[in-house]
């Protein structure tokens, strides 16, 4: 499968060095692995998955699973983490979230997603594969960011795209995954019902060894959707503006009591459907 031509982020997902962000991110992936009742032997479906954030507390647990990213750069990073770890139930492979025809129905027990295949075009065909793929009592579960959520990712995500050009027409924003009612659209359309499908809203802490302004320049760096809002705001000479915007907003939401260090939380929507 050419994934090039198949999915536009691709591209996106491989600029940057978004392992640099992720590992801000890791003792949230190790707490939301821990409630999901991973049990030996599972087999576990990581969609989206980036270096592993979720996937290796997964193994860890005891699961099989399997890491799928567009970006070959992370699909590399995540079987280089796990072979570091010596987990040999857990493996990585490049894939498309909405398109998933490497991977048979009814082969996995759990299919998680967490802030990555909200990313994905077109949606209707995200929820219909990780439906197609989930065995008959197994269960999804997303993490998806919520729009003009006042906490950090939304903000980061909604000033950023101030400074970003208008996207390409027929664009869904990847926020909508945060409105229920769009979750529910979905799984519907894939034969989910809405009776199987529960919604939670919880915290995600990022953990940084550096101040704010200092995190702020990781992801101005590393991270592809403000790496672009950078470059469209350096062509129009409002870098400096975006900089102290995004440094204003990391600051006031930052809870570490040591000055060195940054901690925010943030709150998205957890889904869970159960699949029959």
């Amino acid at each position: 499968m050419n994934l090039n031509s198949a999915n536009p982020n691709k591209a996106l997902w491989e600029k940057g060095d978004f392992t640099r962000i992720a590992e801000s991110m890791r003792a949230s992936g190790e707490a939301l692995a821990a409630g999901l009742g991973v049990t030996k032997g599972l087999k576990v479906l990581d969609l989206a998955c980036g270096d592993g954030t979720t996937a290796l507390p997964e193994a860890r647990l005891g699961a099989d699973v399997l890491g799928v990213d567009i970006s070959s750069y992370l699909v590399e990073a995540g079987n280089t983490r796990a072979k570091a770890e010596g987990l040999a139930n857990c493996r990585f492979q490049e894939g498309d979230a909405s398109d998933l025809r490497d991977l048979k129905d009814r082969s996995f027990d759990l299919v998680v997603s967490i802030f990555g295949a909200m990313f994905a075009p077109k949606p209707f065909d995200v929820a219909k594969e990780m439906a197609r793929v989930t065995r008959p009592g197994g269960r999804i579960v997303m993490g998806n960011w919520i729009p003009n959520d006042p906490t950090m990712v939304a903000q980061l995500l909604k000033i950023s795209s101030a400074y970003s050009p208008p996207p390409p027409e027929g664009f869904i924003s990847p926020m909508t995954w945060g409105v229920e009612g769009n979750v529910i659209e979905r799984f519907a359309s894939a034969g989910v019902p809405k009776e199987k499908i529960a919604f939670a809203r919880e915290i995600w802490k990022f953990d940084f060894p550096g101040a704010p302004s200092a995190f702020v320049d990781a992801f101005r760096k590393y991270y592809p959707p403000t790496m672009n809002a950078f470059d469209a705001a350096e062509k129009n000479g409002r870098a400096q503006d975006l900089q102290k915007e995004l440094e204003q907003m990391f600051s006031s939401h930052n809870k570490s009591a040591n000055k060195g260090a940054t901690s925010i939380d943030a709150t998205f929507l957890k889904v869970t459907a159960a699949v029959d």
